[in-house]
């Protein structure tokens, strides 16, 4: 697998960890579960004729469950990094999970900060095509990574 292959199976890691914590937020579930669905049933699936591509599954399962175990204090990380008036709980559910996978990532993987920070902005514009949720993400998530990781800057 060359190396273009393996950078498309990691956003697409990234992209679903997303959804998968949106998801657990909006319906309740657990973390197996929702974890068990998108390995099973989503990832590299087709289903009535809707492909989902291909993902790192490693790094899926690992950025949920980082999140997952992590939530607090990668709420805290995003909370220093918002305006004040604009805490994590009134933020959109969507940017919330992103925050919550890219808090993961930069908090607890040698990921380069700047590789992180462009791969969510990235899910963002996908979530947000409208632009400016994606500027937002960027200063959010360059916030986090000064404070996480100093010593890559």
């Amino acid at each position: 697998m060359n190396a273009a292959d393996k950078r498309a199976l990691r956003s697409a890691a990234r992209f679903y960890a997303v959804q998968a914590l949106f998801q657990m937020e909006k319906s309740g579930q657990t973390v197996e579960q929702v974890r068990h669905e998108f390995e099973n049933h989503r990832i590299g699936i087709e289903a009535e004729g809707e492909a989902w591509v291909e993902a790192d599954r490693a790094l899926f399962a690992r950025l949920v469950d980082l999140a997952v175990d992590h939530q607090a204090a990668i709420d805290q990380l995003t909370d220093r990094a918002l305006v004040a008036k604009w805490p994590i709980a009134r933020i959109d559910p969507t940017l919330r999970a992103l925050f919550r996978a890219a808090g993961a990532e930069m908090a607890r993987s040698d990921t380069p900060p700047r590789v992180v920070i462009t791969e969510f902005v990235q899910i963002a514009q996908a979530f947000f095509p409208e632009g400016r949720e994606a500027k937002f993400v960027n200063a959010v998530l360059d916030h986090m990574a000064r404070e996480a990781r100093p010593e890559a800057f």
